[in-house]
């Protein structure tokens, strides 16, 4: 057939769909015009449309599938049956000469151009309607791997021009509105990556569950990238921040999961292309990716979407004989870059039932439905309508089925994976790589599936009690009062993104510590002092692959508190350092050889005694090298730090000292140091507070818990908890004339405004500076404010 059969990748374009398919013209793009970038694609030819109509004219094969799809619409044959009717006779059609002779030429030239014979090669389908912006037919028809020899190719492509006519990939058309024969196939030859001894993954260059669109994110396994598409394995994660990826001396790596990789799909030998084998322990503990490789694969993912004009949905892969990397496939990403949502759903659930299985989240909804387990696709048949599918894992041909789930729970697999793909565009919740969903839940039995608290789903038993709740973004008043947010889950951060927020006014980092870290740090730094071996066991579980077990508390507290100050960037983010109570930190593993039993821990041994203090002073150092790291290393200069509890002027210069000492110093590299008005002794000597810190944040809770002496706790004493109380009043008033006196900014973070309107009036009317809600509160909290400053503006305009 000569040159209209074949077309080399770096002579095709973007542009020529038509001609290629999307998933070839993408490839040709790149090496074309992003290979003087650094962007490494391997070489490679497509056979073109023509060829695939060719094949199909030469054996008279049109009028047959025209015919079973007739019978397709008018019922008279299941979708299974007409669909793999077609395929056989596709599969069963000899190559004419010509076309044949024309494909093997360009393998054998392909061969001569690596200089190897009979090279491996990757042959993939790309439809020639394929991954437009609003329509991905990735997946849906076959790749074979490891092909090698004329023969096995001219089989393998003729396997593709067959799996034009998969299940789903006839069902995603007649979806989508496309007709079946104007749909051509084009098939994608190119050289085989080395993954099988290296690595491979997929990255997205948005947040595919929130749509954030600043962060690249990557997941990673052993072996063949078939394991990471097919949800094989729990890959490893990786979260970059994209707006600091230009300066070369940050390292702005905002997440490292290490996943279990419990398999890796290898070479295979004879008929058998590849195969899945068990990883090795080592393996399973070992990150794919180095930083180096982290960051070039993240650049390379914005150079790409800068060069497409929108998020992208890329494979990659790293050549374990040479070590190096490259791209094999980029497309556009369609499901979290088509919503233009001007509203947020949010979720509260209360009286949850003890959780069965947790895994990664996809999706934010919460629902609660009967479980039907389904462990053989070939089963499927079983499945009942608006249930919540439970299985092991999903490939295409689970397609039918997931879009009559209420929710899915897997086994396996990552945010990358089919059934996450899958879900998301779906609009379905599933909870992905549970590890043992299957095992714990079974059919019939009630549950409530939780995708609404943070990349953390869970499945709870029985029903839970679920208020949703719709944010409208619309329309919303500007405010000279900042309103912010507090945020404590990082995990969560990225769902508020869209909140048009002045910026985080309380992270609280006891809450990564208890969540994510779970350590006590003094366990960590005297390890050898830990009691209870199930404590020694699990510390050691959590910090391995750290060479100093010091470094794991640095590393994820640093990371964790980045995914929240990235939400905000440039914004501020004010991370406040621990304040657990004595009993809390002693709940920490390891921690009851570090903590004293105290009767009232409420105003016991917290907050800033503790930095300075020998007993404590080592773990704050730990906290100190996680913020600089933080700031320095990750790139996050928006973060400032907030000392909690502290009594006296004496304990505020005494943790000043200790900052400074472990790299913080107020002032240094445009630090900013804040403290908590929580105390009376803060009103009282707010001039000397503000002469050492930079601002002040109102903690309404323990303000009013001591300027009452009631106990917030008690429930016999909560009529009298009152934050509108005139004492209580009093003292905010105070602390807001003295730091303005003092040119110290001041805010409140604290439920008050959210819970009490006329709270938010008072404080508006105090002239304070920002006001900081949980995000669920944070549009009612800003209209309020709104309100009241207009309120304001009427009362001066009539003085």
């Amino acid at each position: 057939m000569g040159n209209e059969a074949i077309v080399w990748l770096e002579n095709a374009r973007r542009g020529d769909v038509a001609t290629v398919g999307g998933k070839n013209a993408s490839l040709g793009e790149m090496i074309a015009t992003l290979g003087a970038k650094g962007i490494e694609v391997p070489p490679g030819f497509a056979t073109s449309s023509t060829a695939y109509r060719a094949f199909i004219a030469a054996n008279a094969l049109e009028p047959r599938i025209r015919s079973l799809l007739a019978d397709l619409a008018a019922r008279r044959g299941t979708l299974p049956d007409i669909a793999r009717a077609i395929r056989q006779a596709i599969v069963a059609a000899p190559w004419p000469d010509p076309l044949a002779q024309t494909i093997v030429e360009a393998y054998e030239a392909l061969c001569r151009r690596v200089g190897e014979t009979n090279a491996a090669v990757a042959v993939r389908s790309s439809a020639t309607a394929e991954d437009l912006a609003d329509a991905s037919f990735a997946g849906q028809q076959e790749t074979f791997l490891n092909v090698s020899g004329p023969g096995a190719l001219l089989d393998a492509v003729r396997r593709c021009f067959a799996s034009l006519f998969t299940d789903r990939a006839i069902a995603y058309r007649e979806a989508k509105g496309f007709d079946h024969l104007s749909v051509a196939l084009s098939v994608g030859v190119q050289i085989m990556v080395r993954t099988d001894i290296g690595g491979s993954g997929v990255m997205f260059t948005i947040d595919p569950e929130s749509g954030f669109d600043r962060v690249v994110v990557i997941n990673a396994a052993w072996g063949l990238g078939e394991t990471v598409v097919q949800g094989m394995v729990d890959p490893d994660e990786y979260v970059v921040f994209k707006p600091f990826l230009s300066d070369g001396t940050l390292v702005p790596i905002v997440e490292k999961r290490c996943g279990e990789k419990t398999v890796k799909m290898i070479y295979g030998t004879g008929t058998d292309r590849t195969r899945t084998v068990p990883t090795a322990k080592a393996e399973r503990r070992r990150m794919v990716l180095c930083d180096e490789d982290i960051l070039t694969l993240a650049r390379w993912a914005v150079t790409i979407e800068e060069h497409y004009r929108c998020p992208m949905d890329i494979e990659w892969g790293r050549d374990g004989a040479n070590g190096r990397l490259y791209i094999v496939q980029a497309r556009p990403e369609t499901v979290r870059s088509q919503e233009h949502d001007t509203a947020l759903r949010t979720y509260r659930i209360k009286d949850k039932g003890r959780p069965l299985a947790t895994g990664l989240a996809i999706g934010d909804q919460v629902v609660t439905g009967e479980v039907c387990l389904i462990e053989d696709v070939a089963d499927q048949a079983r499945f009942v309508d608006g249930a919540i599918l439970v299985t092991r894992t999903t490939d295409p041909d689970w397609v039918p089925v997931m879009k009559r789930a209420a929710a899915i729970v897997t086994d396996h697999g990552g945010r990358t994976s089919h059934a996450a793909i899958v879900s998301r565009e779906l609009g379905v919740p599933a909870i992905v790589g549970t590890g043992d969903a299957t095992e714990h839940l079974h059919s019939g039995q009630t549950v409530t599936v939780s995708c609404a608290e943070g990349d953390t789903g869970f499945v709870y038993e029985g029903a839970a009690t679920v208020a949703a709740e719709t944010l409208t973004l619309t329309d919303l008043p500007a405010t000279k009062t900042k309103v912010m947010l507090n945020l404590a889950n990082p995990g969560a951060a990225f769902r508020w993104w869209r909140l048009p927020t002045d910026g985080v006014g309380l992270a609280r980092m006891e809450f990564v510590i208890a969540n994510r870290i779970r350590v006590h740090p003094m366990a960590l730094v005297h390890f050898d002092a830990v009691e209870g071996e199930a404590d020694r066991r699990e510390i050691e579980a959590l910090t391995q692959g750290y060479a100093d077990r010091t470094e794991y508390f640095v590393t994820t507290l640093a990371q964790s508190l980045a995914r929240i100050a990235a939400v905000v960037h440039p914004n501020r983010c004010l991370v406040r350092f621990s304040d657990f109570k004595t009993n809390e930190y002693a709940g920490l593993l390891g921690g009851k050889a570090f903590e004293p039993a105290e009767e009232n821990p409420m105003i016991g041994f917290r907050g800033a005694s503790r930095y300075a203090n020998d007993a404590y002073r080592p773990a704050f150092a730990l906290e100190c090298r996680a913020i600089a790291m933080l700031r320095n290393r990750l790139g996050f200069t928006n973060v400032a730090v907030m000392v909690p509890f502290c009594r006296s002027v004496t304990e505020a210069d005494k943790v000043l000292g200790v900052m400074a000492e472990n790299g913080l110093k107020r002032g240094e590299d445009g630090l900013q140091v804040f403290v908590m008005a929580e105390i009376p002794s803060n009103v009282v000597l707010a001039k000397a507070f503000a002469s050492r810190f930079d601002g002040f944040s109102i903690g309404s809770n323990d303000l009013t818990q001591l300027t009452l002496g009631v106990d917030r706790d008690s429930d016999i004493l909560a009529p009298l908890f009152d934050e509108n109380d005139d004492a209580v009043r009093w003292m905010i008033a105070t602390v807001i004339r003295e730091a303005h006196a003092a040119g110290a900014v001041i805010g409140l973070c604290g439920q008050a405004p959210s819970d009490h309107p006329e709270f938010a009036h008072f404080l508006v009317g105090e002239g304070i500076d920002s006001i900081s809600v949980t995000p669920d509160s944070f549009l009612a909290v800003k209209k309020v404010v709104a309100e009241a400053e207009g309120a304001a503006a009427r009362l001066r305009a009539r003085a």
